[in-house]
């Protein structure tokens, strides 16, 4: 009797045997999930153009997204600053610098070793142009640039713009000066290039008008956005797709995109005598300085025909440029009149001007006050 349960056991457990040794047989054959694609990481760099807020990287990577470049990671120690849609808003587009000031106090070297981009997109000069300094000091920056970008990654892509046009009402002479630099840029980036390290011309000039593509004669309005973006595009693509595009001298038109931009956001205090309120944004800082945006708006029933924001520098701040609005500086009052071309405002339109400091930024922010003519 005691051996009938250990042969029924013995009976089932040879049954099951060739079951496990189907189960095994099949584990071992079954190969392994696919790994997901490591993202390609792009950096967008440059100054105010590229982040504040660079809407045309929004246009961008919209457009990858929806063409089915999906493993893209735009990369940057800087956040989005709005444009109104959902993207992928990391850059180094900081307001106000020079690419000569980045090269000269080592500061991508830091940005590199937080981001480690695979491609950059460079956008940088404008500052240097307005400041008067030399195309080769310009050049041998975006050579330093290069080299540090090297050094973190020897299969750095580079794609390096052309800059766009200038014309600001302060600075007659920035349209040839930024002519001369990029008439200079294409000689560069052919003896700088290699082939692990291809560096790669973009002609973001050509066909960009300062009067219906940007707002004030140096950053792009919705129109120059969508251009930028445009020229960026095909490079970008080949960058990701691992060739080499030949350099968009002669870029052709692109279709473009149905999103709707809108301004950043702003913060801080406003005020609303006369009719207008103004609103305060910290658009961008660096050590000794900052870039400054104040944004206008009729809160009234009826148009307004000019308005004057007022507000307090207390800290020694002085303001060393300024653009859409006359600024003026008496002590530690700042005094900001509109443009001839953005004083009439409709009800509930606004306007923005912006400007570049010396200085910590004001805390807490400046009250400011807005009264409309």
């Amino acid at each position: 009797m005691s051996r009938n349960p250990v042969r029924a056991a013995l009976t089932a457990l040879a049954a099951l045997l060739p079951v496990l040794a189907l189960g095994l047989a099949l584990t071992a054959t079954t190969p392994p999930a696919a790994a997901a694609a490591t993202p390609i990481r792009v950096m967008p760099l440059g100054d105010s153009i590229t982040g504040s807020p660079g809407c045309w990287r929004a246009l961008l990577w919209n457009r990858l997204q929806a063409t089915g470049h999906t493993d893209v990671d735009f990369v940057g120690t800087l956040g989005p600053q709005g444009c109104g849609v959902p993207y992928d808003g990391d850059n180094e587009g900081h307001g106000g610098y020079l690419a000569t000031n980045v090269a000269n106090q080592n500061l991508l070297p830091g940005w590199l070793a937080a981001t480690r981009p695979d491609v950059v997109l460079m956008h940088f000069g404008t500052n240097d142009v307005w400041s008067n300094i030399a195309p080769a000091t310009i050049l041998a920056a975006y050579s330093k640039l290069v080299d540090q970008m090297r050094a973190a990654n020897p299969a750095t892509t580079v794609l390096v713009a052309k800059i766009i046009p200038m014309n600001p009402a302060s600075c007659p002479e920035c349209g040839q000066r930024t002519v001369a630099l990029n008439a200079l840029i294409d000689g560069w980036a052919a003896g700088k290039t290699t082939t692990a390290s291809p560096i790669v011309v973009v002609d973001q000039w050509t066909g960009f008008s300062t009067a219906t593509d940007t707002y004030d004669g140096v950053h792009p309005n919705a129109a120059g956005d969508q251009k930028m973006s445009d020229r960026w595009y095909p490079a970008l693509v080949a960058a990701l797709d691992r060739t080499t595009p030949a350099p968009t001298t002669s870029p052709t038109p692109l279709p473009t995109t149905s999103l709707t931009l809108s301004p950043s956001p702003t913060t801080g205090p406003t005020s609303a005598p006369g009719g207008c309120t103004a609103t305060w944004r910290v658009a961008g800082q660096w050590p000794g300085g900052f870039q400054g945006e104040v944004t206008v708006r009729n809160d009234g029933a009826a148009s307004i025909g000019g308005w004057t924001v007022r507000f307090p520098l207390a800290d020694g701040q002085r303001i060393s440029q300024a653009w859409s609005a006359d600024v003026t500086q008496s002590g530690t009052t700042a005094t900001a009149r509109n443009a001839g071309w953005n004083g009439v405002l409709a009800p509930a339109a606004q306007a923005t001007f912006g400007f570049l400091a010396e200085g910590t930024v004001p805390s807490p922010a400046p009250a400011l006050t807005c009264v409309a003519s």
